[in-house]
Formats: C-alpha cells, sequence, structure tokens
C-alpha cells in the first residue's frame, strides 16, 4: 500500500506525539531521563514487516508486549525488543541486576508497564488527534521468535503494519526496539479516511 508524502508525515507526526507523551510518563518513573526518539517509519506487508525485522534485529529472540485494540479501527499493537535490551531496561528502571532470582517476573510486570505506556501513547494520540474512538485489551507479554510473535498478534495477508524503528535513550545506553502496529486493510482505510479529513482542515 502506497501512502503519499503528505499522510506519511501525517503518520509519523502522531506516532512523534504519542512517543514524546510516553517519554514523559517514564521519565517520572526513574531519575534518569528516558529519550524515546523515532528514527524511520515504515508502512509494509506481514511478509516485508518478517524479513525488515529480522534482519533489523539478527534472528535474535525477542520479548514482546502486545495489545489490541477495537473501535473506529481496530488491529494489533506491540512494543518489540531483543531479550538483551529488555533485560537491560529493565535493570534500568528497577535497579534489580540481570541474573538475580526475580529477574523473570519483574522483567514481564515492568515490560508489561512500560509497554502499556508507550503503547497506549501513541494509539491516545492517534485518537485524540483524530478524533476516533478506541478501546483496548490488558497487554500480554511474551518471548520468542519474529515469526512466532507475529503470528501471535494475527498476522493475516490482508493487514498492513505499520512499523515505528524507536530508540530508548537512558543514560547514554541506547535501547533498540519496535513499535508495530498492524491494522487489517479496511481498518487502515479508515485511519487514512481520518488523517486525509484532519489534513483537508489544516
Amino acid at each position: 500500500m502506497k501512502l503519499s508524502a503528505r499522510q506519511l508525515d501525517a503518520l509519523q507526526e502522531l506516532v512523534n506525539i504519542g512517543i514524546g507523551q510516553a517519554a514523559g510518563v517514564l521519565n517520572d518513573m526513574i531519575d534518569s531521563p528516558i529519550r524515546l526518539q523515532i528514527p524511520h517509519l515504515q508502512i509494509l506487508t506481514p511478509t516485508d514487516v518478517q524479513q525488515e525485522l529480522e534482519q533489523h534485529l539478527n534472528g535474535e529472540q525477542i520479548a514482546a508486549v502486545q495489545l489490541k485494540f477495537t473501535g473506529s479501527f481496530g488491529g494489533i499493537a506491540q512494543l518489540v525488543f531483543p531479550t538483551n535490551s529488555a533485560a537491560m531496561l529493565v535493570t534500568m528502571l528497577t535497579g534489580e541486576e540481570v541474573g538475580t532470582h526475580d529477574l523473570d517476573s519483574v522483567k514481564i510486570g515492568t515490560l508489561s508497564e512500560v509497554g502499556n505506556i508507550v503503547i497506549n501513547g501513541v494509539m491516545g494520540a492517534i485518537s485524540n488527534v483524530l478524533q476516533q474512538r478506541l478501546n483496548y485489551s490488558i497487554p500480554t507479554y511474551s518471548e520468542g521468535t519474529i515469526a512466532s510473535l507475529l503470528r501471535s498478534g494475527g498476522l493475516a495477508t490482508d493487514t498492513v503494519v505499520l512499523l515505528a524503528q524507536t530508540s530508548f535513550m537512558i543514560e547514554r545506553l541506547q535501547i533498540e526496539g519496535d513499535i508495530i502496529l498492524i491494522f487489517n486493510v479496511n481498518s487502515f482505510d479508515t485511519l487514512l479516511t481520518a488523517i486525509n479529513q484532519l489534513a483537508g482542515g489544516l
């Protein structure tokens, strides 16, 4: 699916607004400021997104927080980290050292909270600016290969994937992550219609 430069710019701005709001919330959670950046945003097919992520993450096992949304448009949002970045982020947020007995339960709880904050920030910005109503499920945490996690996200041939590759900057420590928004084609058309209406009113 091809987007115009204007549509892509509008989507980029919506994601940036959401990331900025999420960074503000995360900054309040720890003493060190967190900066979240969105360096790259792409619209991809299910096949392309798997290839892109496998190349980007070098086939690593990944940790993901997944949240389903319904309403004016529906789909699934995922925040994905390589497992080493996930462990590093948890250590920075909680002070728990990697390898401690309680890290697994701490990691799941912490990453679920971070994922919830980031995903809600992004989806909240999209729904608020476009004046569309969305409902969210409770976030779920999982680990596995990229292929298995994309399958768990209900990735089918009639889906459109919005991939936003981002970086978490904490005390000069760069932690890579990816925000994946999965829409079916009809839902994505609804999203683009709302963006076009917004752009027309500016």
